[in-house]
């Protein structure tokens, strides 16, 4: 009689499992598609160095979300702007494996930028692990509705995350000049 209800039981946990909304990596990545489809467009909002050397250094940044088409993830591209000065920003970040995803900031670690180095989206939030050299840190991206998106960067000081930087963006619209002919 156990052996006819072990199938069974397994089946109803697995069934349970289901209905409880245990995620599967399928819908890990349906979900986490939506997140980044939610970043896709054009972004542009103040920014602020808040520790560290450039401390109270204001910055502007312009911003395009691309979508990965053959994977989940997103290529953020375009500039910061610190008063005459323009600075190329630009991140890719892919899923690699189950829930965990991988990129680069600028050109990596071995250039002058970051490695993504892991990663993890869950609801409205993405956070990310980045690395170089001895500098380990985290971004965390936010959606707030769906037009506004927070990143905040911080890096691992002894054993403390400090905020090194922090943005607020905006959805760009086009605006469309409405009137009337005569």
């Amino acid at each position: 009689m156990f052996s006819r209800a072990k199938p069974y039981a397994f089946g109803l946990a697995a069934i349970v499992a289901a209905a409880l909304g245990a995620p599967t990596e399928v819908q890990a990545g349906a979900r986490d598609k939506v997140f980044f489809q939610g970043v896709a467009g054009e972004w542009t909002g103040p920014g602020e160095i808040i520790a560290g050397k450039y401390k109270g250094t204001k910055f502007t940044c312009t911003l395009a979300g691309l979508p990965e088409e053959d994977s989940v993830g997103i290529t953020l591209d375009g500039y910061c702007r610190v008063g005459m000065f323009k600075q190329p920003m630009k991140a890719t970040i892919r899923a690699e494996g189950r829930n965990n995803y991988k990129g680069v900031f600028l050109d990596g670690a071995d250039g002058k930028g970051l490695d993504i180095v892991s990663g993890n989206v869950s609801g409205q939030r993405m956070v990310v692990g980045i690395k170089r050299a001895k500098l380990n840190g985290a971004m965390i991206a936010r959606l707030q509705g769906k037009n506004t998106m927070t990143v905040t960067i911080s890096v691992k000081v002894q054993d403390q995350m400090i905020p090194v930087i922090g943005m607020s963006l905006n959805r760009r619209s086009e605006e469309i000049a409405v009137g009337s002919i005569k």
